[in-house]
């Protein structure tokens, strides 16, 4: 009788097993990428920008499938805290703003030849185009990602998966800043005084300005492309997850 309540503790740990192997994952991608990031200037040193940009993006894109894969088979896991899926508009409003997420998860701000390692990479300061928005794009995009996959599927699991990929991308706007004020110092005080990381705040304390041109660029339309792709095989993306015991 003495341990019946600490048995009941560990059987009611493991139902929730899957949610703590997500933030497990989580936690060891946010180690691997932001660390590799955090030691791109040691790394360089050794290896060269090209080569480092090629092992920083083979370690990433080799753990982010693990961490699709795993959500996919368990974004149902644990307690289904609401379910919205019946609400009329809410299909369209889920896919409108997992649409939208994807235009600041990837900003076509960025040199796309130095992110493959075509161009030697570079650490820029960026100050147009999305950035005018929120200079932390990234965030802003996992955060309206998270919103839509949880008005969606409504799981315990969702909801703590969410949490994860936040806190971590919280955790990135600090060592972003931190990483770029140590490579441009005031350079990028001042920028980091003319924009925000709240989305329109910069523009609404009239500290930047809108210019709709910017976004006139033919990565811009990649990212569209790649949005109606993903649109298209997202069904087949998870019954082909699904044919994977993880």
């Amino acid at each position: 009788m003495l341990f019946t309540p600490f048995s009941d503790f560990l059987q009611r740990l493991g139902q929730y097993g899957s949610h703590w192997t997500m933030l497990a994952l989580i936690l060891g991608f946010a180690c691997a990428h932001s660390g590799l990031a955090y030691l791109r200037p040691w790394g360089e040193s050794w290896l060269g920008s090209r080569l480092y940009r090629i092992f920083f993006a083979l370690v990433s894109l080799s753990l982010a499938p693990l961490l699709l894969i795993y959500f996919f088979n368990h974004r149902y896991d644990g307690v289904i805290l609401w379910d919205l899926q019946a609400v009329p508009g809410i299909r369209t409003t889920v896919a409108l703003l997992s649409a939208l997420s994807f235009f600041f998860l990837y900003p076509a701000t960025f040199n796309l030849l130095e992110i493959a390692a075509i161009r030697k990479p570079e650490i820029h300061l960026f100050e147009t185009g999305i950035i005018r928005i929120t200079r932390h794009p990234q965030m802003v995009g996992q955060v309206i990602w998270c919103v839509a996959h949880s008005l969606w599927i409504g799981s315990s699991f969702m909801a703590v998966t969410s949490l994860g990929l936040i806190a971590y991308h919280l955790f990135a706007v600090w060592h972003g800043d931190h990483r770029l004020e140590r490579k441009y110092g005031q350079a990028f005080r001042d920028l980091k005084a003319r924009t925000s990381v709240i989305p329109g705040l910069a523009i609404l304390q009239k500290r930047q300005q809108l210019r709709p041109q910017e976004f006139f660029r033919w990565a811009y339309l990649g990212v569209f492309s790649f949005v109606v792709i993903l649109y298209a095989f997202h069904p087949q993306m998870v019954s082909a997850a699904s044919q994977v015991a993880w």
